[in-house]
């Protein structure tokens, strides 16, 4: 088990939220306009915008103050959220968040993450975070470093620039954020309407840069399992291409083609049930704002 409070994962979780901040900051300024789609659906400006509402309310969360950005409902909104209405969340947020200035927009970044990085909080603690469920600070840097690597390589490859993705800075959003998530509470995170595997499925996930750990899936609920115990498949993965397949950024044959996901174990077929229930945001983003349908 990785601690949190570990010296060199704090560390590293520092490093790595500051390094993706810089690096997107400046790959956003290169920019020939804030209008260039960056996705199908959202600009360069969009893309920001979204990063920095999730910059702030991170913020809020460490300092116990309100979110700066005024969105009607927002917290009983983010209270009810799971895994499958992410997007709606972005969307609300997005149509009351109105700001799409780069320069704004990164001043607004750069002094968040000035803020998250000169906190004195204790990265095993927890926070609320959506669906009510328990994040440490600790991942809560992991999940920032996350969206600007996602995000970062959406832009990036709008702009046909390069967009390198450090796998171990990559990993944290396993090894800090999600990990430890399913170890504290998820909340109501986890979308029980979707169709459930008549019997438990175990996985094993494998990476140079992550412990090893399997998550079983049963009985409407996920679980971190012995890490002797049986499993059913076991997915080795390169944290930062995992990342963008699982964000649905390249595909399951792109990740399998390339061996940036290897997928082994004694029973492999399981898998598909499994991921069918605990997955990530896909790969659809929020809509933009209705003015910009016009």
């Amino acid at each position: 088990m990785t601690d949190a409070g570990d010296p060199n994962r704090w560390g590293l979780a520092n490093t790595a939220l500051r390094t993706a901040a810089d690096r997107f900051g400046d790959l956003v300024a290169a920019a020939p306009s804030p209008n260039v789609m960056a996705t199908a659906d959202w600009t360069v400006a969009d893309t920001v915008a979204h990063v920095v509402s999730i910059a702030v309310l991170y913020v809020s969360r460490l300092q116990g103050t309100e979110v700066v950005i005024r969105v009607p409902g927002l917290e009983d909104m983010l209270a009810v959220t799971n895994v499958d209405t992410v997007a709606d969340v972005n969307s609300h947020v997005l149509a009351h968040f109105t700001e799409r200035d780069p320069g704004v927009l990164l001043s607004q970044l750069n002094t968040a993450v000035d803020t998250l990085l000169a906190t004195t909080a204790d990265p095993r603690s927890t926070v609320s975070w959506l669906g009510n469920s328990r994040v440490t600070v600790g991942g809560l840097f992991a999940h920032l470093t996350n969206e600007l690597l996602v995000h970062g390589w959406d832009i990036a490859r709008a702009l046909r620039r390069p967009w390198p993705m450090p796998d171990a800075h990559a990993a944290l959003y396993w090894d800090l954020f999600m990990y430890d998530m399913l170890r504290d509470s998820y909340g109501v995170l986890l979308n029980t309407e979707l169709p459930m595997p008549r019997h438990p499925v175990s996985v094993q996930f494998r990476s140079r840069y992550t412990p090893t750990t399997t998550l079983t899936l049963g009985d409407r609920r996920v679980w971190i399992a012995p890490p002797d115990g049986p499993f059913d498949a076991r997915v080795t993965f390169r944290p930062a291409r995992f990342n963008l397949m699982m964000f649905g950024r390249i595909s399951i044959a792109q990740a399998v083609l390339r061996r940036d996901v290897v997928v082994g174990g004694p029973r492999p077929w399981r898998l598909p049930a499994f991921l069918r229930v605990v997955h990530m945001p896909n790969g659809r983003l929020a809509p933009p704002p209705a003015r910009r349908r016009a």
